[in-house]
This record gives structure tokens, sequence and C-alpha cells, in this order.
């Protein structure tokens, strides 16, 4: 590893004395330089927020991830700030993440917040949230949407259980991410519920499920990290109408316009950042268009780990089990590209009962919740 990268959990856990600052971390040209210092901390304080919080940390960001997306600011600008403090520069106590999409969704700022364990409960997340918002007006955005993650879902008559307007999912208003939240004067719009598959899926299984959905006017295609070029603007039509057509509860969300050259810029991103994907689309015959799609991405350094990225049945083609057609197809592929794999990780809309009805056909287990909170800037 990189030296700099240990030093975010080297920590002594006596607070120090000078008062915290944010900095904003360099987009180096690569890990090497000595200013990818703080790139290298945050994948190292993911690491152990991930360890404390889930018990692993396969959803932790790698740094090369991490860089991957910074100097890429086509589609979306993305900015790390790093909580410091002046006796300790390289020490970074906590950060916040920041995506602020440039297509659609451009009055928007999606916001994470990590602290050391270490340093919880000094103020240093809401000094990262404060200075996340100073960059959203900066930049002339006006809503805000702040994720928190909750390992495991409290009981309905727990005090601390706070539902959502959707009436689905819980989260704990005790757990540090919501309250973080709820003193930053966000609102809980929406639980994902986060579930695990243990891998390899069972065979039969997959081959029951797939023989169920119709077969006649569709037909599952495959590939492997390049759509085929006769399929990239359906593709990308897809992924247009994800933005919109997954359920989004009171996320003030539009629609996040895709074209060829965003699917193709996706795509490049992903081998960049050292992973693979694997896609699954679902062809309507009698009209050479595609009707849905599930795609999964996997780190090539991280073999047993792999992640649910985007499913989509466009509305006018629902209620033929095309879902599931198109994720138990997707499954028999990665059984043979990813033998090794263990885990697979998904997240949905709590309110989502069609997917999640799915997923737990497919054997996906509930592990926790994702909160998303929003607020709007005056």
């Amino acid at each position: 590893g990189h030296p700099e990268a240990m030093s975010s959990i080297r920590q002594d856990r006596t607070a120090s004395t000078h008062p915290v600052q944010i900095r904003t971390a360099a987009v180096p040209t690569s890990l090497a330089d000595d200013d990818a210092w703080a790139l290298h901390a945050v994948a190292a304080l993911e690491r152990t927020v991930q360890d404390r919080t889930w018990g692993h940390h396969d959803l932790a960001y790698e740094a090369l991830e991490s860089l991957v997306k910074l100097r890429d600011e086509r589609y979306t600008h993305r900015r790390q700030l790093v909580a410091v403090t002046a006796d300790r520069p390289r020490d970074v106590l906590g950060a916040a993440v920041l995506r602020l999409p440039e297509r659609g969704n451009t009055h928007l700022v999606e916001v994470d917040v990590l602290v050391h364990p270490g340093h919880d409960g000094c103020g240093i997340d809401d000094a990262l949230l404060a200075a996340a918002l100073d960059v959203a007006r900066e930049r002339g955005r006006r809503t805000v949407i702040l994720s928190s993650e909750h390992p495991g879902e409290p009981a309905v008559h727990d005090p601390a259980a706070l539902t959502p307007p959707t009436g689905s999912g819980r989260v704990s208003r005790t757990d540090p991410g919501a309250a973080l939240a709820i003193r930053a004067g966000f609102r809980l719009e929406q639980a994902e519920r986060h579930s695990v598959l243990p891998l390899p899926a069972a065979p039969e299984a997959l081959a029951r499920l797939r023989n169920s959905a119709p077969d006649g006017d569709y037909r599952a295609i495959t590939w492997i990290d390049r759509c085929p070029e006769q399929w990239v603007e359906e593709f990308a039509r897809l992924e247009t109408r994800m933005s919109i057509d997954a359920p989004n509860a009171g996320l003030e969300l539009v629609e996040d316009p895709w074209d060829a050259p965003r699917i193709r810029a996706a795509e490049a991103s992903i081998v960049e950042s050292g992973r693979g994907c694997l896609v699954t689309a679902v062809e309507h015959v009698p009209t050479r268009t595609l009707a849905g799609f599930t795609m999964v991405e996997y780190p090539h350094e991280s073999p047993e780990v792999v992640f649910q990225q985007d499913t989509l049945v466009v509305r006018e083609h629902r209620g033929w089990r095309l879902g599931l057609l198109a994720k138990a197809v997707n499954l028999e592929h990665l059984a043979r590209l990813r033998p090794h794999a263990k885990r697979l990780h998904t997240w949905n809309a709590a309110e989502n009962s069609p997917m999640l009805a799915i997923n737990v056909a497919l054997g996906f287990v509930p592990t926790g919740v994702y909160g998303m909170w929003q607020r709007h800037l005056g």
C-alpha cells in the first residue's frame, strides 16, 4: 500500500487541541503523486468505517476508483472534502464525498459523510456537512440529498424508528448518520433495503426461474464490459428511463439523459477503475427494441465481491416476469465468469415491492437500510 494510506487509521484516541480544518482533496494525475495522499487516506477511512458498520469493507471504494471518477467531469462533477487538523494535516479524521450531476439533475448535490470511529461525537460530521452545503450553494445547487447507513432495521414499535412518507422501511433516528441529517434540517424521504445474495446461486433454482418467464416475444442478450454496437442506442434509452422509472419517493430527481457516448464513457470508466461488468438485456423481438436489462459490476482484485447495479423493465413491458428472466440469466453467466464470487450486494427502494419480490425469489437476504434524506437550500 501507499505509506500515506495508513495515516488515517493510525489514530491515537486523544482529541487534538487544534481546530478541525476542512480541505478539498486534490485530484492528482496518478496515485503515486504526493498530492494523492488524501485519496489514499479517504479510501482507508472508508474501509475502517465500513468494517465498523457492516463487519466487512466490500462496499468501500478503492483510491483508483475514486481517482477515475474525480478526473472525468463530463457527466458528474465530484469532490472530496477531508477533515484534518493543523498539527496533523494528513491525518484524515473524516470526509465528505460530493456528486454534482452535470446533464440532468443540475439542481442537485448528493453527499456521503464519513467520520473515523475514534472521532465520533466531536462535531466533525457537522463541519463536513456544512462545508458540503457551502459547495452546493457556490455551484448554484438548491437541493441536497444525503445518505445514511444502518445495519439492521428497528422494530415498528421502537421509539427511535423513523419511517419515510412512503411508509416503507425504517431507520433508527439515533444512528449517527440519521442524527446528523436531523440536526442539519434534512427530511427522510426514502428507505433503501440493502440485501446480499450468497453466491453461487443454486443452478436448478435459476433454471426454474428463467423458464418461468415467457418465451416467444422476448429473448435475453448478454454482454461483458461493452454493449454491442447494434444495441448501444437502445441501452442508452433504457438508462435514461432508469433515472425516472425507478421509485424515487419524494426525492426531487428528474430525467438524466443518456446517449451512446455516455454509455461508452461509463464502460471505459468501469474498466479503468479495475472492474468488470456483466449485462443481460431483454429484447422484444417483434419490435427489435430492448424491454429491460440488469447489470452487475465486480472488482477484479476482490474475486468474492459483486455489486448489483441498475435493473429496469420499462413500464410498457411489465407483468411478464422479465426482471426475473434478466436476473436469472445474468446470474447463470456470472457463475461461469466469476466462479469464486461469494456475495452479491444490492440496494432497492423499500417501496419497490415487485423488485424486492424478485430478489427474495432469487435468495437475497436483507442486511440493512440506507436512509435517503433531502434538504432544500434557501
